[in-house]
């Protein structure tokens, strides 16, 4: 069960793409807290900061028309989730597999 003191206040999950797979994740909520509530263990103990100084959360992604356009960059710490993200790459720091899960 996941705590619902990690995340902003949310009222519904929206759908996101992840490497090309279709996710929920809390709306109202920073890319990383996402991360945290698909792999809560893996991204509870991984190596953040979760203020943007590490950069070790940094993903790629794509901004509208996925086919037609450039990766953008961002950190997952600073960035806010929005419904229809398509993220391309994450950092191997991040591992949204949880084995215990």
């Amino acid at each position: 069960m996941i705590n619902d003191d990690l995340f902003e206040p949310y009222d519904r999950l929206i759908q996101i793409e992840v490497l090309g797979r279709r996710v929920a994740v809390p709306e109202n909520n920073r890319l990383l807290r996402c991360f945290q509530f698909l792999a809560l263990r893996s991204i509870s103990y991984g190596d953040f900061c979760w203020n943007g100084d590490c950069t070790n959360c940094q993903f790629w992604y794509k901004d509208g028309d996925p086919a037609a356009c450039e990766d953008k960059t961002a950190l997952a710490c600073r960035f806010r989730v929005r419904e229809g993200l398509v993220i391309t790459r994450l950092n191997d720091c991040v591992k949204l597999e949880d084995p215990e899960r």
